[in-house]
């Protein structure tokens, strides 16, 4: 193994000065959001940088001359995009007199998908001999230091994985934890078989909403890939710019993110959609993941009973179970999704602040709420519409 001292970090502007195919390595082929196309496509089309102030600053960590690991890093002036709040840490330093933002931020940017955030190389730990808690470990350090040197306020990785909140803990990371619904398949043959595993009740409901939903003149399909055209991802930007407007949100994804995705990810990008009269007034995106099916973005246009349930939830349950899927991760909030199938399920965050007053203040808050949301977590969980038999 190399000495410690040769270790090091560089940040970097843009993801195309690092070598794709080392980047791949590093975040491996279980999650299409970490791959090195997916934040090239993010870049290029001018949905991070300076016009939504998600300036990019990938970290990579050395050992020598070997790329050891790497990180999705921004330089951030805000909180938006990010599904885990802290704007009330902000509100209160600045009250107190500090300056909280800029911060930096691992992350997939407008993405409340989990998974890991410092990606390892798993052919130089086998030929440096080292541990993923080492590097984790020196990670870590790497970008705490890299944050006291640029006078920046924390630093925030966002939806990472358990180990990685354990690990960077013990080097004066602060763990959050959070909420989500997830589908798991419990190997199921059809979607018949699923619903054979729910309460009579809930079975019944959800055969209801279905066949609502498919009872109002529509025309269901699923397109992967090269099979969506220019004139699908038109009619899609259309709904997504619907949605952002209804919550009053940003539209930070621009219309030639979404043709990029399915050029550089190919059968990775399913795009549902449901047809009236041959044209489509709902879809919703998603990305194929190993094992994973998660979901992205969804719009309509009119009003259709229960399609909402049918193209997001149903459809997504259908597709995992079709391709062999473990799971199905239908993005954030929502009780609803319960009674649909989606169980709770934790998320984790880790959040370095460089201001021992500030950080001081924020520990016995995320104490006080991890305890919540564990016990959160329990009582809904109470809820499932499973058979005691079946539950998750």
């Amino acid at each position: 193994m190399l000495p410690m001292t040769d270790w090091s970090l560089t940040l970097h502007a843009s993801i195309a000065e690092i070598d794709a195919a080392l980047w791949d390595r590093c975040a491996g082929d279980d999650n299409p959001f970490l791959s090195h196309g997916f934040f090239l496509t993010l870049e290029e089309s001018g949905s991070v940088g300076a016009r939504t102030g998600w300036l990019p600053r990938y970290a990579a960590l050395r050992n020598g001359e070997a790329l050891i690991a790497v990180a999705p890093l921004f330089l951030k002036g805000h909180s938006y995009g990010e599904y885990i709040f802290d704007q009330s840490w902000a509100r209160a330093y600045e009250q107190a007199g500090g300056d909280y933002y800029p911060k930096l931020q691992i992350a997939v940017p407008f993405s409340p998908v989990s998974g890991p955030r410092l990606l390892i190389d798993p052919v130089r730990l086998t030929h440096d001999h080292l541990t993923e808690g080492t590097v984790r470990g020196v990670f870590g350090d790497a970008l705490r230091q890299a944050c006291q040197e640029l006078g920046l306020s924390s630093i925030h990785m966002t939806f990472c994985t358990g180990q990685e909140q354990e690990a960077l803990a013990s080097h004066g990371w602060m763990e959050r934890l959070g909420l989500q619904y997830h589908w798991h398949n419990n190997g199921y043959q059809d979607f018949e078989q699923f619903l054979e595993a729910l309460a009579s009740r809930k079975r019944k409901a959800i055969r209801r909403e279905r066949r609502d939903a498919q009872g109002c003149g529509l025309e269901f399909r699923t397109l992967r890939g090269p099979e969506i055209t220019g004139r699908d991802w038109d009619r899609f930007y259309g709904f997504y710019q619907a949605t952002i407007d209804r919550k009053w949100g940003q539209a930070y994804l621009t219309r030639a993110f979404f043709s990029g995705l399915s050029e550089r990810l190919g059968e990775k990008i399913v795009l549902m959609q449901a047809l009236h009269e041959g044209e489509p007034v709902a879809a919703a995106l998603n990305l194929a993941g190993r094992d994973t099916l998660y979901g992205r973005n969804w719009g309509c246009e009119g009003e259709w009973p229960f399609l909402h349930f049918e193209l997001c939830y149903y459809r997504a349950i259908d597709f995992a179970i079709t391709h062999g899927l473990s799971r199905v991760e239908a993005g954030a909030q929502g009780e609803h999704k319960i009674q649909r199938g989606y169980l709770p399920s934790l998320t984790y965050s880790s959040h370095y602040i460089r201001d021992p007053a500030l950080a001081r203040a924020v520990r016995p808050y995320l104490a006080e709420e991890r305890r919540a949301i564990l016990e959160e977590k329990d009582a809904l969980a109470a809820l499932s519409p499973y058979r005691h038999e079946n539950s998750c």
